[in-house]
């Protein structure tokens, strides 16, 4: 299940792979692998995950760094002292497919070896009307976890992942008078796929990590994670058009990039528990560095007559394609433009300290620094160099173990040298602030919990995260007041129950700063997007899932995800005439919708057979935005899909 407050972007702006927005503010330097930052632009798998934990808050309050919205954590699957074994297989409708193998075995009394593997192939009910070929997920991947001395005092992993994509990228259908195209003119509808099995997402991710801890004592230990990742990525997209797709590919929009990003990340956390000036203290203290090395550029296809690539763009280069053909090649680099590159140095130390100053009370005291040294290939902005301190505070009432209160600040900076843009001159920093008050009570003898919150989030400097574009700044300043409740639990023996409801209001408190390419002037973006609702922030979304168990075998389970109408425009337009005429505010806008999802299953110790059916009423739905306003991306009609589970 979704958390509230989560929603999602379609790949745009330049970002390409996983693409979230939480409290309504973006998380691309907000998603962690194991505590350590995953910043990269690549699709996420989830075969090799533990679990996924979503903190809310500026940077949460632990991690001290990132946006506003919060934190996205991914747990790996290490391996453990037994012997275990897992495989599954699917099929369903639109040509599902997907394997998986989770594999443990226990070398010797402190030392295993885990093996996770996988295989995914899906289509949608979307298809190109000229040649029938549908947009594809084909994904594979393999993951190695050694652990050696688990469970002693020097405890040591090291790990490996590799996935691999080459998918028939879909970039959904365009807004006609502000609303998605499902019945549009020159046949134009939902189903309606202006790409082809030419078209390519190709991708190559490497991550190797170690993971070293000592315990000094019980409550004291020092624990280093090392990591170096690849990731490759080429893609070769047509975007949708006003007319109907052609056979020969001419039709539509080229979206391309070719891709190379680099890192390597230290993190090292000492923690340890002690008694000072009669308070109890949990102190946390550690250093990181990342090491960022990043290479861009657009792709051109071939001509088949010669086999050299067209030598024009836009226009152009669909008229060429329109009398000759195209072929796509999945590693030829542009002969237009240059490429794009970086290279960055960042540096951080923090500490925090939660005190326990009296009985049921704790205080909570952090501070981070970070550093940030990059080189660009822009020569109008070659360097940029920052130094931010953030700070975190949080006080805490837990008066029974049923029942805790809680109220937090948190201010944070965004030290990622891939969030910035190539601007013509350097801006601040991107900076977010978080005031939360919240609680949770547990009910059920501690079998169900019931968790709500308020918050004020505000986020200054807000980037455009495309690093081709000169437009750097999309707000200046903005805000959102939430309100989330949430539930999870065991209501009886036999009846789970998981939901959540969050209510937002944003609001674009300052606009844009837009500097021109030639003359480095500042220009302010229209004014009367101040006031206005931000991109990509519903005021409500909902989520609830439930099973119950019909008897000891079978469990039946539902669920429905709904979010209200998420908008979709530029707020760095300098003229916004088209957006308010007639005296309103009227942007592009996906509606709002609720889908329901049902599953059935008949579980045995070592096997289990499950139905799980998506979008259980075959809805029309549109999951995700394209947030500069152009596009936006539909959900898969209903969809069954049969899973078997064995374990040995």
């Amino acid at each position: 299940m979704r958390p509230s407050s989560l929603s999602f972007n379609a790949a745009e702006g330049g970002r390409a792979g996983d693409n979230m927005m939480l409290r309504g503010f973006y998380t691309f330097g907000d998603i962690y692998l194991d505590n350590m930052r995953d910043t990269a632009q690549y699709n996420r798998e989830t075969f090799n995950l533990e679990q996924v934990d979503v903190l809310r808050g500026s940077a949460a309050m632990l991690f001290g760094r990132g946006q506003a919205g919060g934190v996205i954590n991914q747990v790996s699957k290490l391996a453990e002292l037994n012997d275990k074994n897992t495989v599954t297989g699917s099929v369903g409708t639109y040509d599902y497919h997907q394997f998986t193998g989770d594999f443990n075995k226990q070398l010797t009394e402190t030392a295993a070896i885990r093996l996770n593997v996988m295989d995914r192939h899906e289509e949608t009910y979307r298809k190109n009307p000229t040649t029938g070929d549908r947009p594809e997920t084909d994904r594979k991947g393999i993951a190695v976890s050694f652990g050696a001395g688990i469970g002693t005092d020097n405890e040591l992993y090291l790990n490996h992942i590799y996935t691999q994509t080459r998918d028939v990228p879909d970039f959904g259908v365009r807004f006609e008078n502000t609303r998605p195209v499902n019945n549009g003119s020159n046949g134009r509808t939902d189903k309606t796929f202006w790409g082809s099995s030419d078209n390519f997402d190709d991708s190559d991710t490497r991550m190797t990590t170690g993971i070293f801890t000592h315990k000094f004592t019980e409550d004291t230990q020092l624990r280093t994670q090392l990591r170096h990742a690849e990731y490759k990525r080429g893609y070769w997209a047509k975007t949708p058009a006003t007319t109907l797709p052609t056979e020969n590919n001419s039709v539509g929009g080229n979206v391309t990039r070719k891709m190379h990003y680099e890192t390597l990340n230290l993190q090292s956390d000492f923690s340890t528990k002690l008694n000072l000036a009669g308070m109890k203290h949990d102190v946390l203290a550690g250093v990181e560095y990342l090491k960022e090395d990043s290479y861009r550029k657009a792709l051109q296809p071939l001509n088949p007559a010669t086999g050299q690539p067209y030598l024009v763009t836009g226009a152009a280069l669909n008229t060429a394609i329109a009398a000759n053909g195209v072929t796509y090649n999945r590693h030829i680099a542009a002969a237009l433009g240059n490429a794009v590159e970086f290279e960055a140095d960042n540096y951080a130390a923090y500490i925090q300290d939660t005190i326990e100053f009296m009985p049921h009370w704790s205080l909570l005291l952090g501070m981070r620094r970070d550093e940030m040294r990059a080189d660009y290939s822009s020569e109008t902005s070659p360097k940029l160099s920052y130094g931010e301190n953030s700070y975190r505070t949080g006080l805490s009432y837990q008066p029974t173990t049923e029942s805790h209160y809680y109220a937090s600040w948190s201010d944070s900076f965004s030290p990622t040298a891939d969030l910035y843009q190539l601007t013509v001159k350097p801006q601040p920093a991107e900076r977010s602030k978080t005031f939360e008050v919240g609680a949770k009570w547990l009910f059920l003898d501690g079998d169900f919990t019931l968790r709500t919150a308020m918050y004020r989030a505000i986020k200054d400097w807000e980037r455009n995260t495309d690093l081709e574009s000169t437009a750097a700044i999309l707000t200046k300043k903005r805000r959102t007041d939430g309100v989330e409740v949430e539930v999870a639990g065991k209501l009886t023996e036999d009846w789970e129950v998981f939901a959540g409801v969050a209510l937002m209001d944003a609001e674009i408190l300052k606009v844009a700063e837009n500097v021109n390419a030639t003359t480095g002037n500042i220009t302010l973006s229209d004014q009367r997007f101040k006031g206005q609702r931000p991109r990509n922030t519903p005021t409500a979304t909902f989520n609830v899932w439930t099973t119950y168990n019909l008897t000891s075998a079978w469990k039946v389970g539902g669920g429905v995800e709904a979010k209200a109408a998420r908008t979709a425009y530029n707020p760095s337009t300098t003229n916004a005439n088209a957006l308010f005429a007639a005296g309103g505010f009227n942007p592009n806008a996906a509606p709002g919708y609720a889908r329901v999802d049902a599953m059935l299953a008949y579980e045995q110790p070592k096997w289990a057979l499950r139905l799980n059916v998506k979008n259980l009423l075959d809805k029309e739905y549109y999951d995700a935005v394209y947030d500069q306003g152009g596009l936006v991306a539909l959900g898969n009609r209903r969809q069954a899909i049969v899973t078997t589970e064995y374990k040995f």
